[in-house]
Order: C-alpha cells, then sequence, then structure tokens
C-alpha cells in the first residue's frame, strides 16, 4: 500500500542520515588526530627556523659590536674569541653533567610520539630529555692529541672570521666570506681526487663573480678584511674535511669533538694573546673589563656561539639538509640587507647585485650537489639489485 511504501521510505532516509552522521563523526574521529599533528607540526618547525635566524643574526650582530665598538668592547679580537671558547667550554660540561643524570633515567628513544598513538603508548617508559644527546665532558690526552691538528684549524677559523667582521661591513660580511664552497671544491680534488662536474664549477663561477661584483661595489672596501674572510673560508673548508677524518676519535659524536676543540682552541690562544693583545688588555683592566654590559655581551655570544650549533641540528632534523641550505641562504640575504639599516651600510648596485649573486650562486650549489648524489644512490642501488639479481638467475644453473 502507499502508506506502508512511505514507511519504508522515511525508513530508509532516516537510516541514510544516519549512516551519514556516523560517517562524518568517523572522519572526524580520525582526520582530526592528524590534521591536529600537522598543525603541531608546522608549528614546530616554524619555531625551529624562526629560532636558527633569530641565533644565527644577534651572533653575527653581537660579535660586530664586540669586535669593533671600542665603548662596549676592546680591541682585542684574540682575547673576546678566546673567552667564547670558555665558554663553549663550560656549556659542554655542564650539559655533560645533565646528560650523564638524564641518560641513568629510565628511557626509551627521540622519536616524536604520533597523537593519535598516544593511547598506545600511554603505559610506555618516558622519553629521554633534551639533554641526554651531550656525552659526558671527559678531557682525555690521547683524544686530545688526535684532535689537536682540527683544533689548530678551528682556531685559524674563528681567528679569520672574527677578525673579518671586525675590519669589513656587516652588510659585506656573508660576501667576503662567499668562497668556502670553492675552497671545497679545491681541496676535494687536490687532497681526495674528488672531481666535480662542470654544473659544479658553473655554480662556483658565479659565486666568484659575485664576490667580485660585491668587492667592486662596497663602499667602505677593507682590503684586510676582506683577506681575513677569504682566510676564513679557507679554514672553514678544511675544518669541513678534517672533522670527517678526526670523528672517529671521538666516538662520532659532534659534542665531544666540540668540547675538545674548545678545550685545545682556549689553550692555543693563550700566547697569542700574550703576544699581541697584552698592552691593549692591561690598559682596559680599570676600563672596559670592569664593566657589566662588557662581560654579559661577551657570554651572551659565547652562549650564542654554543647555541648554533644545536639549532643546526634541530633545524636540518625538523627540515631537511636541503630546506636548511635554503633557509641559510634566505637568513644571510635577511641579515645583509638589515645591516644597511642597522649599521647605516650606504648601498651600491654593484655591492647589493653582488650579494645575490654569491648567495643565488650557493643556492644552485647546494641544488646541484642534492641532484647529483641523489643520483649517485639511485645508480648504486640499481647496480645492487642488478647484481643480486644476475646472482638469482645464475644459481639454479651451477
Amino acid at each position: 500500500s502507499s502508506d506502508h511504501y512511505h514507511f519504508r521510505a522515511a525508513l530508509v532516509k532516516k537510516s541514510g542520515k544516519r549512516f551519514c552522521d556516523s560517517l562524518v563523526n568517523d572522519s572526524n574521529h580520525y582526520l582530526r588526530p592528524k590534521m591536529s599533528l600537522l598543525n603541531d607540526q608546522a608549528v614546530y618547525i616554524a619555531s625551529v627556523v624562526v629560532t636558527y635566524w633569530f641565533v644565527s643574526i644577534s651572533m653575527v650582530y653581537l660579535n660586530k659590536i664586540l669586535m669593533s665598538n671600542d665603548a662596549v668592547s676592546i680591541t682585542a679580537p684574540l682575547f673576546v674569541t678566546w673567552y667564547q671558547c670558555i665558554i663553549t667550554t663550560v656549556i659542554c660540561w655542564v650539559a655533560g653533567k645533565c646528560g650523564e643524570r638524564a641518560q641513568r633515567l629510565p628511557s626509551t628513544n627521540y622519536s616524536r610520539v604520533n597523537p593519535s598513538d598516544q593511547g598506545d603508548n600511554a603505559n610506555a617508559a618516558p622519553k629521554p630529555s633534551f639533554v641526554a644527546q651531550f656525552p659526558s665532558a671527559e678531557y682525555k690526552l690521547g683524544i686530545a692529541k688526535k684532535v689537536f691538528p682540527l683544533s689548530l684549524i678551528f682556531v685559524g677559523m674563528i681567528t679569520f672570521n672574527n677578525l673579518c667582521l671586525k675590519w669589513v661591513e656587516v652588510s659585506f660580511y656573508n660576501v667576503a666570506r662567499s668562497l668556502t664552497i670553492v675552497f671545497n671544491v679545491f681541496f676535494s680534488f687536490c687532497l681526495l681526487g674528488i672531481s666535480s662536474s662542470c654544473k659544479t664549477l658553473l655554480c662556483l663561477g658565479v659565486v666568484v663573480v659575485g664576490f667580485f661584483l660585491g668587492s667592486w661595489g662596497e663602499l667602505n672596501f677593507s682590503l684586510y678584511g676582506t683577506l681575513a674572510g677569504v682566510m676564513s673560508s679557507l679554514f672553514v673548508s678544511l675544518n669541513s674535511i678534517f672533522t670527517k677524518k678526526i670523528l672517529p676519535a671521538v666516538d662520532d659524536n659532534h659534542w665531544r669533538l666540540t668540547f675538545y676543540n674548545n678545550v685545545n682552541a682556549s689553550v692555543l690562544f693563550i700566547p697569542l694573546i700574550i703576544y699581541f693583545e697584552k698592552d691593549i688588555i692591561l690598559g682596559a683592566v680599570n676600563d672596559q673589563l670592569q664593566s657589566p654590559a662588557f662581560w654579559s655581551a661577551m657570554t651572551v655570544a659565547g652562549f650564542f656561539g654554543f647555541s648554533i650549533g644545536i639549532v643546526t641540528v634541530l633545524q636540518i632534523k625538523a627540515t631537511s639538509p636541503l630546506t636548511h641550505n635554503i633557509s641559510g641562504t634566505a637568513k644571510a640575504a635577511v641579515q645583509s640587507m638589515l645591516a644597511f639599516y642597522l649599521w647605516k651600510n650606504k648601498a651600491t648596485a654593484s655591492g647589493v647585485l653582488g650579494i645575490f649573486t654569491v648567495l643565488g650562486g650557493s643556492l644552485l650549489y647546494t641544488f646541484v650537489k642534492m641532484s647529483e648524489n641523489n643520483q649517485r644512490v639511485v645508480q648504486s642501488a640499481a647496480a645492487q639489485a642488478q647484481t643480486e639479481g644476475g646472482g638469482t638467475e645464475m644459481a639454479p644453473k651451477s
């Protein structure tokens, strides 16, 4: 009958509505944790990148003040650098003690928990604190001797870096130190026998052109500052090569290597300070050396010097090495442009063009190297698969 038909239609309509409501509720049940996780990850990545930019730019600007502002600091860059090494050593020791304590606590791993899986992990052991990654800061003479050659390079690297920052304008700082990748390719060929592709050499050509453009356009050009920047780039390149060689001596732990490097550097700087800066330091005993502002700025700069290593690692882990390099390039551009305003550096068309040419060449170099590395991985995997496949086919014949 028609009544029976309408009753069944209403029943089907009501059931369909319940099914749709149930489907929506189920979708919300599964999608909300996923969306929440994505939002949490986006906030975390943004906070890490912002922290990296803040620490890196602040460290450069603060060191510039310490290296060149006589009203706040003293004209003793070796002494300033030595003190920062002392601060880093102390932080490494404190972090090592905290790490020892954290490692004694029951823990699992360092992986972040997925919010949707919290119910499954409710009874899991607590995750270790961030400081659990820091090793015990023990200074062993045998290991120190193995690290010593790298420490000599480390002293040259941070000394010329700070001298460059002292003598050049902040806006020109990135250009003066832009030849690191050129030395990387040069030393890789001379010391390791690794050749480079034409694309890589073309990127280096862009960087070199940018270096000369920026130098030509710099109104307050400093020959000593530029040469210090070139030497800093050279030592940065050597430092990266020798770090890979020395790391096994410290169990492949970068934090332990940081501790040994800074302890060794603290000792190596002493004779240099006595020879070059003794009179300057003695003359400031009754002036800047009694200023709380001076020691506060020195301590904060030393803290930033240690923190940049942490935030760099965090940014690479939160994003990727390629994204880290892109972020670093963008940060360098902002740092240079901001310096024109803060330090009242006069900009020229050639100078600004040189800055962006250097940064563009460096970014192209990053893309080329990442692409070449990915191709090597794919080719290696294909060759291995072909070898295993060939062995499997030949096995029955034997």
